[in-house]
């Protein structure tokens, strides 16, 4: 890894590394320019599997070719129900190929949201993983006359299926391959007869404030967007990129699948979600994009491991990091580096820092990318002071990922930089809201033209619902979402996101929401982390039968108002938090309250918990007794 000091290995690539108007074109230029070379990776029966491109190719020729076999015109819609695995991006690429419209469901989501999403987007193929997900998709067939069939990935315990609707992706290969013998420039002919302003993609949003609505992309948004990321986080074929977030997602589908499709950066596939941090000391990847609660799990995890180490390493760590923050502090304020201060900063990194990196597995790291929720500043800070800098973007569906970016060169915790070259940011000087213009802002809504109206303004600027400010340099900043600020009884604002963001910053909170809208003080809602609360009980002899219990247990309580209590001498007295709430149950995708990002809803929490809340703001009362 380069220098901290030295940030001139994260430069911009204006210029264009790949041909191609739509996302299909850009795949198949890619695999012939590229045929030998590794582009996925995935462990099977622990051991590394690679894929080269010209394999990829094959894959999506056969399963492209079977699709149109199974009479998927061009413009019909194939859904994929599935985690995040290599057979997503071969059936992604391979309708995308046959002039199709693919579409994400989140593996999470119950049969009654299958069946709305396929409704809605008239899919006519739906992929599904494996049995589990076959279930969902089985209970609701009879409702979804459109569908023609489904198509598993996994057909581990359905060897004895027998279906005339359902077939493997294995036999749809070789459906393909008989395909291709006969015709063998069908698929092709569909290629070179997709338009830029084809519809290629759907990415349903969260359905928090309705039903989930379908952002439209064409091929035009998405081959444009990905050429100006380029021009903001710079990848290489050389560079190793994880592959974890959920694909239907705008993140994991842009800045991870099509990014690398475009630069060429190897693609590793994890495991499953509960071997991210395993899989990252495996793969030390060269660039890593995760949430900001895959961050602060990877800080919690080593503050608590410093907690088990001996004095001295401790001893060694705290100089390592007091150095670390020293050199961040120069390169915050764009000042040099003092020579001296290199040479401790080469010594830090030798006894201690190194060690931490390779522990999370960021040790060959050029930069770290966090987004799609607010990050702590100090939570930035800690990261560049261990020698990687972190790069905070934002942006959401509709704008095709990032809208902006913090350049390497002059990073600022707590700002999310200024406009990508891409599109144009402004602030509406009437309510603060950031408004985004530019070729990556998608289509519409799906079946929603009131929707698709709503969220444009008169002169054609898409409304975000952020809240922020931006200041001289043009570098903006995130206040809230318009709908979260909190207005207090006293007729005090409040930004919830940053307590939350500062409470978060402790390794035994996972997430927290705050509450106060028109209330005389503000109190706190509070998922703890279960893995490092559990730790602390045990260590401290606290007795506890579940997780429950454990929530309840009078030296947890008392563990969690420490945290509140420091962070409480950050704010105001009228911003501090008074009283608090744990949740007694430990959430997973699958509950409601939770998005499938793993952030907590407010305004779900807030009415599911409406009693507990009550009880916060009744004279001498709590909550949990």
């Amino acid at each position: 890894m380069s220098n901290l000091w030295d940030l001139s290995h994260i430069r911009p690539q204006p210029d264009s590394v790949l041909e191609g108007e739509t996302i299909s074109a850009m795949f198949w230029n890619a695999a012939a320019q590229r045929a030998d070379k590794v582009w996925l990776r995935e462990k099977h029966l622990g051991i590394w599997r690679s894929w080269t491109w010209a394999q990829v190719a094959t894959a999506v020729q056969e399963v492209g070719d079977g699709l149109m076999a199974l009479g998927l015109a061009a413009g019909d819609t194939a859904s994929i129900l599935s985690n995040t695995v290599i057979d997503w991006v071969l059936a992604d690429l391979a309708v995308l190929s046959a002039g199709g419209v693919s579409n994400g469901i989140y593996p999470t989501d119950a049969a009654t949201q299958v069946h709305y999403l396929c409704e809605d987007s008239r899919t006519s193929v739906l992929f599904v993983e494996d049995d589990e997900q076959l279930d969902k998709a089985l209970e609701v067939r009879e409702h979804l006359p459109l569908l023609k069939k489904i198509i598993v990935f996994d057909m581990e315990g359905l060897r004895d299926l027998d279906d005339p609707g359902v077939m493997s992706m294995a036999a749809l290969r070789e459906l393909g391959r008989r395909c291709h013998a006969e015709q063998p420039q069908a698929l092709a002919q569909r290629v070179a007869a997709c338009t830029p302003d084809d519809l290629a993609i759907l990415v349903y949003t969260s359905g928090t404030t309705g039903k989930p609505k379908g952002a439209m992309h064409t091929h035009r948004g998405l081959a444009y967007t990905v050429r100006g990321y380029n021009a903001l986080l710079p990848r290489y074929e050389t560079d190793e990129c994880m592959c974890f977030l959920p694909l239907c997602h705008i993140a994991e589908r842009m800045g991870g699948e099509y990014f690398s499709l475009y630069t060429g950066a190897r693609l590793n596939f994890v495991e499953n979600p509960d071997t991210v941090p395993e899989n990252v000391r495996e793969i030390a990847p060269t660039v890593f994009t995760a949430v900001p609660r895959v961050w602060e799990k990877f800080y919690s995890g080593v503050t608590i491991s410093l907690k088990e180490g001996t004095r001295l390493q401790q001893a060694v760590y705290a100089w390592g990091i007091r150095v670390g923050e020293r050199i961040a502090n120069h390169v915050l304020a764009g000042e040099p580096v003092p020579a001296s201060l290199k040479a401790r900063f080469t010594l830090a990194r030798w006894l201690a820092l190194d060690n931490v990196r390779k522990l999370i597995g960021i040790h060959r790291a050029r930069f770290l990318v966090t987004g799609a929720a607010p990050i702590s500043p100090d939570l930035v800070k800690w990261y560049l002071s261990l020698g990687v800098p972190m790069l905070e973007v934002w942006g959401m569906t509709e704008t095709c990922g990032a809208s902006t970016g913090i350049p390497a060169a002059r990073i600022r915790p707590g700002s999310i930089g200024p406009a990508a070259s891409y599109n144009q940011v402004r602030i509406d000087p009437a309510s603060g809201e950031i408004q985004v213009k530019g070729a990556n802002v998608f289509a519409g809504y799906l079946n929603q033209p009131e929707k698709t109206a709503e969220t444009f303004t008169e002169d054609g600027w898409l409304r975000t619902g952020d809240v922020g400010a931006v200041d001289g340099d043009g570098y903006y900043r995130i206040t809230d979402r318009m709908k979260d600020i909190i207005i207090t009884a006293g007729g005090k604002n409040v930004t919830p996101s940053e307590l939350e963001n500062e409470l978060k910053f402790s390794p035994y909170v996972t997430d927290a929401v705050v509450i106060g809208d028109k209330l005389p003080y503000l109190t706190v809602i509070i998922m703890v982390d279960q893995e490092n609360v559990e730790k602390f009980a045990q260590d401290n002899d606290v007795p506890f039968s579940n997780y429950a219990s454990l929530t309840r247990a009078p030296e947890v309580q008392g563990l969690i108002q420490d945290v509140i209590d420091q962070v409480n001498k950050k704010f105001a007295r009228v911003e501090q938090i008074k009283k608090f709430f744990l949740l007694d149950k430990q959430l997973t995708a699958e509950d409601e309250e939770l998005t499938p990002t793993m952030k907590l809803k407010r305004k779900l929490v807030a009415e599911k918990y409406a009693t507990q809340i009550r009880a916060m703001y009744q004279p001498g009362g709590h909550p949990q007794g």
